[in-house]
């Protein structure tokens, strides 16, 4: 089974290289590993370019953000699996994609997810927050429940029948994505109980009150598009997150 992994970067000069170490590190061998660049000027085209030789493909151009790399990736990827390496995260240890692989032996899975940390980002061992997903259940949903995204690997099949992301979303595509694999696409999930991805602390969603303001309508307009809820699910949405800092 080929494991296409897919990054997106744009001037992440002091971590794109512990991103793409944590691919390369990886026991499970069958892995293309593309990195897609938005033209950075700050050296981290040059990080990347150091290890040309151990990616399957690298584009650097002027893109229209995170999501439309992620689908440029997409288009140049072929696994038969998906899933994304995000420029500031990194595996939480070697034998992830060797998990990740064993759960898609069992073909009836269309997608298999984990658990995430939060970890400070300039001290990751240091972590903030633990998502812990629980298994799957369609109707979680509805309290705003979703698999943390950089843990979600999918069968290239699912992209194909429902799309990639929708760039009109510009910080939620990716719940948009989720909600329309889940929720319309009824796909069927594996949940593996242990963290596979480390995320440093600090993304553009929540960066600013303007930015958290615009998620919270790309969310609630990506739960009506989908047929999900409302805005009462929106509010279970950001509740559930709160338990995430403790314990």
């Amino acid at each position: 089974m080929k494991i296409s992994v897919i990054t997106a970067s744009f001037n992440r000069v002091d971590t794109i290289a512990q991103a793409l170490a944590s691919v390369q590190g990886q026991t499970w061998k069958q892995v293309e590993h593309i990195v897609i660049d938005g033209a950075s000027t700050d050296g981290t085209l040059a990080v990347i370019e150091a290890q040309r030789d151990r990616l399957a493909a690298l584009l650097s151009e002027p893109d229209n953000g995170i999501y439309d790399a992620l689908n440029k990736g997409f288009a140049l990827s072929s696994g038969d699996v998906v899933g994304l390496m995000h420029s500031d995260d990194f595996y939480a240890d070697e034998r992830v994609l060797e998990r990740v692989a064993l759960a898609f032996a069992d073909p009836a899975v269309d997608g298999v997810y984990g658990d995430l940390d939060y970890v400070a980002k300039a001290d990751p061992p240091r972590i903030i927050r633990r998502w812990r997903s629980g298994t799957y259940q369609r109707s979680r949903l509805a309290y705003g429940w979703m698999p943390p995204h950089p843990t979600l690997f999918l069968r290239r099949a699912v992209i194909e029948r429902w799309g990639g992301f929708d760039t009109s979303f510009r910080i939620a595509a990716d719940y948009d994505a989720m909600l329309r694999y889940l929720a319309r696409g009824n796909i069927r999930l594996a949940y593996i109980p242990e963290v596979l991805v480390k995320m440093r602390v600090g993304g553009e969603s929540n960066r600013s009150l303007s930015r958290i303001l615009r998620k919270s309508r790309e969310d609630y307009a990506a739960l009506r598009r989908n047929e999900v809820g409302g805005l009462g699910t929106l509010v279970w949405k950001n509740l559930s997150k709160l338990g995430q800092f403790f314990g």
